[in-house]
């Protein structure tokens, strides 16, 4: 069987240019005469990959001098324990509940002081992002944090919300270098890289460098210390070394292809393509209030649990795989990242029709 076309959220799909360039260099890495799987992380052609991985992404998101960028292991889900140890100086912080992902990141931060949840979603089913212009941001707040593309529901913050000068903490694990970001309007910005960067297994933190702070909550572990990974330049232990080298090919791949500008244009025209089919079919709906849609997951229903798995299990048998929604809100999701052609998505609304017709 071919390559699929893989709308999965994560792990997902990546560029097949730097797939077959890491398999090119999977026995033998730049004439080392081994893999990067096996090399020393303290040896010179490690160093050079993680200096270059590091080099590209400040280059893509223009990252200012101020701020730390550190390859972290633990994926998105670790940084929920890690923010409010290493921020919650005040032991108080303002969440926004938008999904699944922020709420567990509220209710983990709960454990380490008291949380304000000054904004939510929840009550129409998550499928919309509230007005985030005049929040009651609390006066002792350490900071306020968003997950900023919601990838179980469909939703993102087209506007960041006025934090009335507290730092912003975001998770932007399934948008990340999907678009240009102004990267000085965050404290402290995150990803999981399953999603739209590299494999499993890593998160990437960018964080100001006046929110890296000794003074961190009593029984901090030296892994989960922001300031630990910043002084060892994310070589403090054995970092997720497979990981940071994809990811630098990655980045290498997005600046060939145009940079965040030129990828926020294809994203949008794919995005684009479903939506509009959606917008205009009889049988399939978005789940998500229009002004707030994501251009990465796309979620939708048929309205009938056994025609969704009937699509699923066809589109499936047709090369769309990983279309199932997320086990917590059924239907449809398809994940339109960055490395998912155009054509990809063409096919995927060209099924959805012949469905449509053949099930009506």
């Amino acid at each position: 069987m071919g390559r699929v076309y893989n709308f999965s959220a994560g792990p997902a799909v990546l560029p097949e240019e730097v797939l077959r360039e890491a398999a090119e260099e999977m026995l033998d890495y730049n004439g080392s005469g081994m893999s990067v799987m096996e090399m020393s992380h303290r040896s010179k052609p490690f160093q050079e990959i993680i200096d270059a991985a590091e080099a590209g992404i400040r280059g893509l998101m223009g990252i200012p001098d101020n701020y730390k960028v550190l390859f972290l292991q633990g994926g998105a889900s670790t940084q929920f324990a890690m923010i409010p140890m290493n921020l919650m100086k005040n032991r108080v912080a303002d969440y926004i509940v938008t999904g699944q992902f922020a709420r567990k990141a509220c209710n983990e931060a709960k454990k380490y002081g008291k949380v304000n949840v000054i904004a939510s979603s929840e009550d129409k089913t998550f499928s919309y992002i509230p007005d985030c212009s005049d929040l009651p941001v609390s006066e002792d707040a350490d900071y306020v944090y968003i997950c900023e593309n919601n990838t179980i529901y469909g939703t993102k913050y087209k506007e960041l919300p006025n934090t009335k000068g507290k730092p912003l903490v975001a998770d932007v694990s399934s948008c990340f270098l999907s678009e240009p970001v102004d990267v000085s309007k965050y404290g402290l910005l995150y990803g999981g890289v399953q999603k739209n960067v590299g494999p499993a297994g890593m998160a990437i933190v960018i964080i100001r460098e006046d929110l890296i702070r000794e003074d961190v909550l009593p029984g901090t572990p030296s892994m989960l210390t922001y300031k630990i990974h910043a002084d060892a330049k994310s070589l403090y232990n054995t970092p997720p070394a497979y990981s940071i080298y994809i990811c630098g090919k990655v980045f290498k791949w997005l600046k060939e292809q145009g940079g965040l500008a030129a990828m926020k244009e294809r994203n949008v025209r794919k995005a684009k393509i479903l939506y509009d089919y959606l917008d205009g079919s009889r049988l399939f709906k978005s789940s998500v209030n229009p002004k707030d849609r994501s251009l990465m997951n796309v979620t939708f229903v048929t309205g009938d649990a056994e025609l969704d798995a009937k699509f699923v299990k066809e589109a499936k048998e047709a090369g769309l795989e990983s279309l199932k929604g997320h086990r917590s809100v059924g239907g449809m999701r398809a994940s339109i990242y960055n490395a998912m052609p155009i054509e990809g998505v063409e096919a995927l609304a060209a099924f959805m029709k012949k469905f449509e017709e053949e099930n009506l």
